[in-house]
């Protein structure tokens, strides 16, 4: 198995697990961010909080580190100045997008303090608490629409490039660039209805999901296809 296999691999995988981490940190939060008990509930059940800032933890890690193993290929393929700043432009997305689920990790795991603090002050100034943990699960929320949008930017730029190089299928980086904006709208949806979870924010974010484990299956049983040189 060479190196370029390998790396097919550990890029399939790696996406694999920052998709499930998403999906699985959005379970154990159910509805602890709703309802004026919001910190009395999150102060009952501080350990699903804490697990969905792990996992938001892990999905950081994950998308950084698939910037990085995909970049020694992209910059490879890259037969223009313009290719190859895009390249690098990709690998700034992703890590200023695994930077970004950093602060929902915090946030998450500061509002799991508030919660305690509440609980433990017996009968606190309720506005005071109330509006901190409104601001930090604003953070969280905020934060998660901009990671999710700079990803959609980095996903243009990477099924782009790969749809020029030829590495995937073209009708799968078609599918990658055509979801990513679906993507991009779902995230803004929460300016219009606070809810980052309905069902039309969630069908929008179906068909990248979607995508994305089809890529990332692909590069794990098929991998990289040989490059289409454009000069």
């Amino acid at each position: 198995m060479n190196s370029t296999r390998k790396t097919a691999i550990a890029v399939g995988v790696l996406y694999i697990i920052a998709t499930a981490a998403g999906v699985l940190q959005i379970g154990p939060l159910g509805s602890l961010f709703e309802g004026t008990d919001m910190l009395d509930k999150i102060a009952a059940h501080s350990g699903s909080l804490v697990l969905s800032s792990v996992l938001q933890l892990i999905m950081s890690i994950a998308v950084a580190a698939v910037a990085l193993m995909i970049y020694p290929l992209l910059k490879q393929d890259a037969d223009t100045v313009g290719k190859k700043g895009l390249a690098a432009w990709y690998v700034g997305t992703r890590i200023t997008e695994g930077t970004t689920f950093l602060i929902v990790s915090l946030a998450m795991l500061l509002l799991v303090t508030l919660g305690r603090e509440f609980v433990n002050a017996g009968s606190p100034d309720a506005s005071y608490f109330q509006t901190a943990g409104i601001l930090l699960k604003m953070t969280t929320e905020y934060a998660s629409m901009l990671a999710q949008s700079v990803f959609c930017i980095g996903a243009l730029m990477l099924y782009a490039l790969l749809y020029q190089s030829r590495r995937i299928p073209r009708w799968l980086s078609g599918w990658g660039f055509i979801a990513a904006p679906l993507m991009l709208a779902a995230g803004f949806l929460i300016l219009v209805d606070g809810d980052p979870n309905s069902p039309f924010s969630t069908a929008l974010y179906a068909p990248m999901a979607l995508q994305e484990m089809v890529f990332a299956l692909w590069l794990i049983f098929r991998g990289w296809g040989a490059p289409a040189r454009t000069k």
